[in-house]
């Protein structure tokens, strides 16, 4: 693994992935909107930007060619389906063997078998509406692309996000396959971390195919369930 793009690489998350990136030696890429093109410049001269939508294929093409991974926030902004059609410029562009590995929350399900209290069930809904309403996000888009990766044959991952919290590290979070696990109930993970298990999913084969709900290692609840959480070497 030597290059890799970050597709939203301007955002939180996006520069959190940078830093983990760079700290392991990567040559690091990304796309971000051009408005957005300032917000990076502390990473100027360590970086290489391509300015542009995320679901522009044609900047998204230019962007992955040569790069080992793909490291992709999956953004429900608008209704424009800008999700989907960032997962699609991706999984048709990348590169044959590219281990692409893919960001959104807990309200994503692989095979239907997350289990989901009605706090969560309340907070998906009310955020659903609140996008509607509002027209700025359409989180049921995130569904539509995820399910594309989903039925792709590439090498991908989707790590889902517990509620997100900013501050130092707590370390490489834990994680299972379930929402409704034991182990997640703490629902909380550092963005941080959230970055660095995405730039960690990289080079883990263990999570090709895998849709890990993450919860930082630190947690009560981690701590309480120590033989439920899927681990990974730090």
């Amino acid at each position: 693994m030597t290059r890799i793009c970050i597709i939203g690489i301007s955002g939180k998350l996006g520069q959190y992935m940078t830093e983990h990136a760079l700290a392991r030696g990567y040559e690091v890429v990304g796309v971000c909107r051009p408005e957005s093109v300032a917000k990076l410049d502390r990473f100027k001269g360590r970086i290489t930007l391509f300015p542009g939508r995320t679901d522009d294929a044609s900047v998204v093409a230019q962007a992955v060619r040569g790069c080992d991974g793909v490291l992709t926030v999956l953004a429900p902004w608008g209704f424009t389906n800008y999700a989907s059609g960032t997962a699609r410029a991706v999984l048709e562009n990348a590169e044959p063997g590219a281990r692409l590995i893919f960001s959104c929350g807990w309200h994503i399900s692989k095979d239907g078998q997350d289990r989901y209290g009605l706090k969560l069930r309340l907070i998906f809904g009310f955020f659903t509406f609140l996008g509607w309403a509002t027209r700025m996000a359409d989180i049921s888009d995130q569904l539509r692309a995820t399910d594309m990766i989903f039925a792709s044959d590439r090498l991908w991952t989707v790590v889902r996000g517990s509620d997100l919290e900013e501050g130092g590290s707590e370390g490489l979070p834990v994680w299972a396959r379930h929402v409704g696990d034991p182990v997640l109930a703490s629902n909380r993970t550092r963005r941080t971390d959230f970055a660095l298990f995405m730039v960690h999913a990289l080079t883990d084969d263990r999570l090709i195919g895998e849709a890990p709900a993450i919860v930082s290692h630190a947690s009560a609840s981690a701590r309480a369930h120590p033989g439920a959480a899927q681990s990974v070497p730090g």
